[in-house]
């Protein structure tokens, strides 16, 4: 996906505010802002306006994780080239996140980063996610393809090391903040001591 072929509605989508209470359903059970429609691409709406004004439109939903906006895979590779992009497990749903997550800078030892904004990543992808592409796309025109190999290796450890993935509660419309769970320490090659220690007797 280079620049030439961002759809029109990439962009806005990203820069778009969700989770908002909606101005005409907002005394309804669902009149939570949380869904953003491709063919129109205007500000997000709720449950009650899809069913009234986006009933054949393409719309796709967007839900919450640690207060941080996240679309599932499912609908959005319908849609969108999501290739380079690290995809998490969040209540058995794979998803993706849609703008970047502020944290410190990857320490050493940190084997993958995202090329935008050096978050560590868990896989070998190029983006932590879908504003990070976007910007990628932008700089250098996505000339540096990812080989299917990668993403083999991608795969094939988000299905073998379920450790690696990360676990959070995924939420659809609740601000509540989530945290993930903590990975498995890595093994640890130390030799272990072999019975208890005993001091020297004192000496007379």
């Amino acid at each position: 996906m280079d620049t030439m072929l961002v759809p029109p509605w990439f962009e806005p989508l990203l820069t778009t505010s969700f989770f908002n209470v909606c101005r005409v359903h907002g005394d309804a059970a669902r009149s939570e802002c949380n869904m953003f429609c491709l063919d129109c691409n205007e500000d997000a709406f709720c449950f009650y306006c899809r069913s009234s004004r986006h009933k054949d439109h393409r719309v796709i939903q967007i839900r919450r994780s640690s207060y941080h906006d996240v679309v599932r895979v499912s609908e959005i590779q319908k849609v969108l080239d999501i290739s380079g992009v690290q995809t998490y497990v969040i209540n058995s749903a794979r998803v993706l996140f849609l703008n970047e997550r502020p944290q410190p800078k990857s320490g050493k030892g940190v084997a993958h980063i995202c090329e935008i904004c050096g978050r560590s990543l868990l896989d070998p992808f190029r983006f932590c996610s879908l504003g990070c592409k976007l910007v990628g796309i932008k700089r250098k025109g996505d000339s540096k393809k990812e080989t299917s190999t990668m993403e083999g290796i991608g795969m094939s450890r988000r299905m073998v090391c379920s450790r690696h993935e990360q676990e959070e509660e995924l939420r659809e419309g609740s601000q509540q903040d989530m945290y993930p769970a903590t990975p498995s320490p890595p093994a640890s090659n130390a030799r272990r001591r072999k019975g208890i220690p005993h001091r020297a007797p004192f000496a007379s």
